[in-house]
């Protein structure tokens, strides 16, 4: 592997890392609120925040990936005045907008939650996660800067810090809150996460300042300003697209509980169970699915200013490298988490959240989940390529294409048809986002990782369902270990079949049979 090589995955290792650990600190909070609200209260928690994505993706522009580009261009040519003018146009414009718009949100609250949230209980928890949205947008363009300038160190830290307060709040405000009813309880939860963001920009501000760049005669936040005009056209020009990506993911989120819920009243369901079913969704399944793709995403947030400086450069080789380097580590994480969610789907929801009934619905998510974990490096090439118009349109597809199917099958065959609809959407975006890239600069994998990687995930769910079987008839082990065990064997099975057929890293070989997409 080459010197860039190396570099980009250390980054990669270092986020990966610490979303780790974050994962499992958020893992633990979320099944202490889902063990004490229950799936109503779950589903009170995912109605809450419809307008507050929508406000930190206008504020935002798109900025921070725009930031994470330019910077490392910038930073690699030495240009180091223009590194901190990108810096300080963004703050400028990310903290203006994000002011003002949530001053706006909270003004008109009660009439977006009349119009937004089919239980108005969820009201509270809505004004309690309103102030967060400036404070995520200002954080957000920071990690674009250190992003840019390759300090992962510095994001991961933040990252572990936010997510560390975030257990001691929410252990404190939904304990406290609890008596005074579901609601309120709810939007404790929801005031945790604005304390914990507000430390984790705190340290993101003090690690900047500690750093004491030399800034050239003359440099002042006014100058930086007077001179901006072209800075902010560069930044505008890669983020609007993503803000239009942005805007339609959360006009999209936000009318997500209504859709679902409205396509399960049109089958039959009533108000609180359809509710209780959307908690179910929300806050069992998807947080099971989303576990593995914290690798995934720290591979994305590292390989958008790592493509961006390749191409900057001209080098196509090192652009393929990256690409190949990205796509695998997606395959190999995303296979074995496909058959642990599929195989252990009922034991999984049961032992966590005391919810087996949310099992089926993982189960039916589970094998088509496998694409978004190979989407996410895909969505981060497209944006290092600067392809963010094409990154927007297949996003537009695949919404539309998953709320018709969403409502269609949601209406006729209840939940399940809900998570099939889901379904669609996500392998419609991976498709047209493969197709966008494949295009652009060709796709260029070999059949013999696939074919490895397949045969090992296949030996990995035989022998892992055989355990399971096992443990289960003989009844040495409790419930709870005869999963854990049998889990175990399963991943040291993929893990030993890996290195017998040669896919972990070691020894650089070469694939003689690539297919140019």
């Amino acid at each position: 592997m080459s010197q860039h090589g190396q570099s980009f995955m250390r980054g990669t290792l270092v986020l990966s890392a610490a979303a780790f650990i974050n994962r499992i600190l958020g893992f633990i909070s979320g099944m202490y609120i889902s063990r004490v609200l229950g799936a109503e209260g779950i589903g009170i928690l995912m109605m809450a925040h419809p307008l507050v994505p929508l406000v930190i993706t206008i504020t935002e522009l798109g900025l921070p990936v725009a930031i994470s580009k330019l910077v490392a261009e910038a930073n690699a040519r030495g240009e180091r005045a223009k590194v901190r003018r990108i810096l300080h146009v963004s703050l400028a414009v990310t903290g203006v907008l994000s002011v003002t718009l949530t001053t706006l949100s909270l003004l008109g609250s009660e009439w977006i939650a009349s119009i937004l949230l089919s239980d108005q209980r969820a009201y509270y928890a809505m004004l309690a996660i309103t102030p967060i949205a400036p404070i995520i947008a200002v954080s957000a363009v920071l990690k674009g800067y250190f992003r840019g300038m390759q300090r992962m160190s510095t994001i991961a830290a933040s990252d572990v810090l936010e997510h560390t307060v975030q257990i001691a709040c929410v252990l404190a405000l939904v304990h406290l809150l609890l008596p005074y009813g579901i609601a309120y309880a709810a939007a404790g939860a929801m005031a945790a996460s604005v304390v914990s963001e507000a430390i984790s920009l705190s340290f993101l501000l003090i690690s900047y300042k500690l750093k004491g760049e030399v800034k050239l005669p003359g440099e002042t936040w006014s100058s930086h300003l007077r001179h901006g005009r072209r800075t902010l056209g560069e930044l505008l020009q890669i983020g609007l697209p993503t803000t239009g990506q942005g805007v339609a993911h959360s006009l999209y989120s936000a009318f997500q509980p209504l859709l679902i819920t409205s396509s399960l009243a049109l089958a039959g369901i009533g108000t609180e169970m359809a509710t209780m079913q959307f908690g179910l969704l929300a806050g069992y399944v998807f947080p099971l699915l989303f576990m593995p793709s914290f690798i995934t995403h720290s591979l994305s947030t590292a390989l958008i200013p790592a493509i961006g400086e390749a191409a900057a450069n001209r080098n196509s080789l090192l652009i393929h490298e990256r690409m190949s380097q990205a796509v695998k580590l997606g395959l190999l994480i995303g296979a074995p988490a496909t058959i642990i969610l599929y195989e252990w789907a009922t034991p999984l929801t049961s032992l966590i959240y005391n919810a087996p009934e949310a099992g089926v619905l993982l189960a039916i998510l589970a094998p088509i989940f496998f694409l978004h974990y190979l989407d996410a490096p895909l969505h981060a090439i497209l944006l290092g390529l600067g392809q963010a118009n094409a990154m927007l349109w297949n996003y537009v597809v695949a919404t539309v294409t998953r709320a018709v199917s969403i409502f269609v099958l949601g209406s006729h065959l209840g939940i399940t048809g809900v998570a099939y609809g889901i379904g669609i959407g996500i392998a419609v975006q991976t498709l047209l986002n493969f197709l966008s890239i494949s295009g652009s600069i060709g796709f260029y994998w070999s059949v013999r990782p696939l074919l490895k990687v397949g045969i090992c995930t296949m030996l990995m769910g035989i022998g892992g369902d055989e355990a399971y079987r096992y443990l289960l008839a003989s009844h040495s082990l409790p419930p709870a270990w005869s999963v854990a065990v049998s889990i175990t064997c399963a991943l040291l099975l993929y893990l030993l079949a890996l290195l017998i057929t040669g896919m972990l890293p070691g020894k650089k070989r070469r694939w003689r049979f690539a297919i140019p997409w």
